[in-house]
């Protein structure tokens, strides 16, 4: 049978649709696809306010009370670009689309698919304050439901939309945890993404080797907070993202957090969402910049979420109280794995259109589950070339952060 001359709207469908395979745990994130970035004469910039359902309090007994309604909302920015550059032949071009697919596009989106899932691994993994696990011990299956513990208690909904990456090291551990436990029965007439190791204890279990690792600061010295109730105590329903916590006792003059270092101040609850009963727990919040200490070893640190002991958003048992002590996961400056469990609604991942140029050979922009991506060859006179581009423009943001939660342990 004669080959095909490939068009530029099958290069690219087929070219989605080999990405969407590869990239297992960004695939399985809320994957939102907005228009309106691309639009001529009509573009709303480079981030995207995403808005978030309101709370409230429950009123008991017949009395009205009144409250506010606060509606939250994250920004999320969509202004990285990320592709492949190649030089496509006109003799390429008459491969068929099975040859053209095993020559070109596997190695080109395998390496495009490795790129954005670590760039937007890197961003939302830092906004997630959970864990379980310690950094001095590998995953096994307790850990593993401990993980489903916290979504769940978090109210992460109990759906086939629970997602499990395993770096590497744990996947090895786990897989001899589990080894009886996986039924490929259930997943016959799914297609299975890249790295896929099945699905058990209510998760979607993938191996992923771009998780990354993380080394908290140095955190020396004996930290405590400086300054009574701090935090936000949530009258009138009031939210807030983050919050700034005044602190002293560092090693001076010291890079004492790094950005997701996870820490906990004494006396501080971890809270059930609706009900505001105490866990018994401590909770958890996440650096979001890096601290250095002063002198004097004060520094100010912004953790998320806010600190807020009272409203409809209240998520600990009360405000940060003067000198309690703070307590940071993992030891000082030094590396550890970690493995992620999260619902689909606790991370978005949104690409945008891209313009289409004219007067160039080929182009064609389409969106495939969610993904928006842009083909491009025109020919370049300087060396009798056609030159190829594949782009896709892309943003990510953690919606939800309460919905994920890291399994942190010891490197091999």
């Amino acid at each position: 049978m004669a080959n095909t001359i490939l068009t530029p709207q099958m290069i690219t469908r087929e070219s989605l649709r080999v990405l969407h395979q590869k990239i297992n745990l960004v695939g399985n994130m809320n994957r939102q696809y907005d228009s309106r970035f691309g639009q001529s004469g009509a573009k709303i910039g480079t981030s995207l306010d995403v808005r978030l359902p309101a709370k409230f309090t429950t009123r008991t007994g017949s009395t009205f009370t009144s409250q506010n309604v606060v509606e939250r909302k994250v920004n999320l920015p969509v202004s990285t670009i990320h592709g492949i550059d190649t030089t496509i032949t006109d003799l390429e071009m008459a491969l068929s689309l099975d040859d053209f697919r095993n020559r070109i596009i596997d190695p080109a989106m395998a390496q495009l698919a490795s790129q954005i899932e670590y760039y937007t691994l890197n961003n939302v993994y830092k906004s997630v304050a959970q864990y379980v696990g310690t950094t001095s011990s590998q995953i096994d299956y307790k850990k593993f439901q401990q993980a489903g513990q916290v979504l769940t208690q978090q109210l992460a909904p109990m759906d086939n939309n629970r997602t499990f990456g395993l770096n590497p090291y744990s996947r090895v551990e786990f897989s001899d945890a589990v080894k009886g436990l996986f039924q490929s029965s259930d997943n016959i007439e799914q297609q299975y993404r890249e790295g896929k190791v099945g699905r058990t204890g209510g998760f979607n279990v993938f191996e992923n080797t771009l998780i990354p690792t993380h080394t908290p600061g140095a955190h020396g010295g004996t930290p405590l907070s400086n300054g009574a109730t701090q935090g936000n105590a949530g009258t009138g329903n009031a939210w807030v993202s983050t919050s700034d916590i005044i602190t002293d006792g560092w090693t001076n003059s010291t890079l004492v957090l790094n950005p997701g270092d996870i820490i906990t101040f004494a006396g501080v609850y971890d809270v059930h969402p609706e009900t505001k009963v105490s866990y018994g727990t401590l909770k958890r919040f996440v650096v979001q910049s890096a601290v250095t200490s002063s002198g004097g070893g004060a520094a100010t640190i912004t953790v998320s979420p806010g600190v807020i002991a009272g409203g409809a958003y209240q998520n600990c048992s009360n405000l940060i109280a003067d000198n309690s002590a703070i307590v940071t996961l993992g030891t000082a400056s030094t590396a550890y794995g970690q493995n992620l469990a999260f619902h689909r609604d606790a991370f978005a991942f949104v690409t945008a259109d891209l313009e289409v140029p004219r007067g160039v050979d080929m182009a064609a922009r389409e969106v495939y589950e969610g993904i928006s991506m842009r083909f491009v060859r025109w020919f370049d006179g300087d060396t009798g070339e056609f030159k190829s581009r594949f782009d896709i423009l892309h943003g990510s943001v953690a919606t939800y952060p309460e919905l994920a939660c890291r399994v942190v342990h010891q490197l091999a």
